[in-house]
């Protein structure tokens, strides 16, 4: 696994150059800065900003030595707990110049991209992720608030990472949990010229909402295993109950395994068997027990089991992603 280093310029003022002009003309493309309006509104203290023109940034990996893969942009999920500043202040958010904070992320996204690299080009931006309290209080208005500066750097880095790619090759998206946020709000930031560059959008363990489909035309959730352009979105319970609505209330659920939307029950590594709950939008898996992943201060992992969704299927994803990529191809 490398840092950016290989992928922007080597010289330092070009690359400012050069991601000055991405900020700016994505700013333009989408009618103003999403990313500063996401960022107008957010709880103090805040971390120094990320500089994405700076390779200790981002994690990457170049394995599409045929040139035939994708490009892959990987949002990493909630890593920090709320911490104390020097000044005894609480924050609620992950210090990217912090390099624990870089370094737990990293643990996530190094795994995701052992399958999601290969064959392909993977990027990973750090950034200010907001701390697992903030999803505890299940108050939907606080998630929001709170969001916004996280969400505000992930399309700030999008913007520089989408202006020095090649658009011939087929894009995808894909974040976990918080990251799964950073997905649909992606999907709402970037232009129809990059959303037509898209193979496909994953949301794993986090929600598409109808109030998300309705704001944005290029929010359309899955019906297949090879269909482009699409948005990919699951979420894991033992039973329906165990579904918590401020993580998994979707309008929408594909079966990774399958890649049914209906109830059609599909079996994974001969033993476990995964079928949608067409009415909450929910996978029930049986004959798992997910113990590996314990539960979190009574949130997580209790009853459902959220730490599962990007290694469970990650078999079924790595093949699917390059399904999609394979299709967006042949279709431009």
């Amino acid at each position: 696994m490398t840092t950016m280093r290989q992928w922007l310029t080597a010289c330092p003022l070009a690359c400012v150059i050069a991601c000055t002009i991405a900020c700016t003309t994505a700013a333009s493309a989408v009618g103003g800065s999403r990313a500063d309006r996401l960022a107008t509104t957010y709880a103090a203290p805040v971390p120094d900003a990320p500089d994405y023109c700076d390779p200790a940034m981002w994690v990457t990996c170049d394995s599409d030595s045929m040139g035939t893969g994708a490009d892959i942009f990987y949002v990493v999920s909630t890593w920090e707990e709320d911490w104390q500043t020097a000044d005894g202040r609480t924050c609620h958010y992950a210090d990217v110049w912090n390099p624990q904070h870089r370094d737990h992320m990293g643990i996530e996204i190094n795994r995701v991209a052992a399958y999601m690299a290969p064959g392909n080009r993977f990027y990973a931006p750090y950034y200010r992720h907001t701390t697992i309290e903030t999803f505890m209080t299940q108050n939907e208005d606080s998630i929001h608030s709170r969001t916004r500066l996280p969400m505000a750097d992930v399309c700030k880095a999008f913007d520089i990472f989408q202006s020095q790619r090649d658009i011939c090759r087929p894009l995808i998206i894909v974040g976990f949990s918080q990251g799964g946020i950073a997905v649909v709000e992606l999907l709402k930031h970037m232009s129809d010229a990059t959303y037509g560059q898209l193979a496909a959008a994953y949301v794993l363990g986090y929600k598409v909402t109808e109030a998300d489909t309705t704001s944005c035309h290029r929010i359309k959730p899955a019906q297949g295993k090879d269909d482009t352009g699409v948005t990919i979105c699951y979420n894991t319970v033992k039973d329906v109950r165990y579904a918590k609505p401020v993580i998994a209330a979707s309008c929408c659920c594909i079966n990774p395994v399958n890649w049914h939307t209906d109830s059609t029950p599909a079996i994974l590594h001969d033993s476990i068997t995964v079928s949608v709950d067409e009415q909450h939008h929910v996978l029930v898996v049986s004959g798992y027990s997910g113990a590996e992943y314990k539960p979190y201060r009574d949130f997580i992992n209790v009853g459902d089991i959220h730490s599962c969704e990007p290694w469970l299927y990650s078999e079924c994803l790595q093949q699917n992603m390059a399904l999609r990529a394979q299709r967006w191809r042949q279709a431009h």
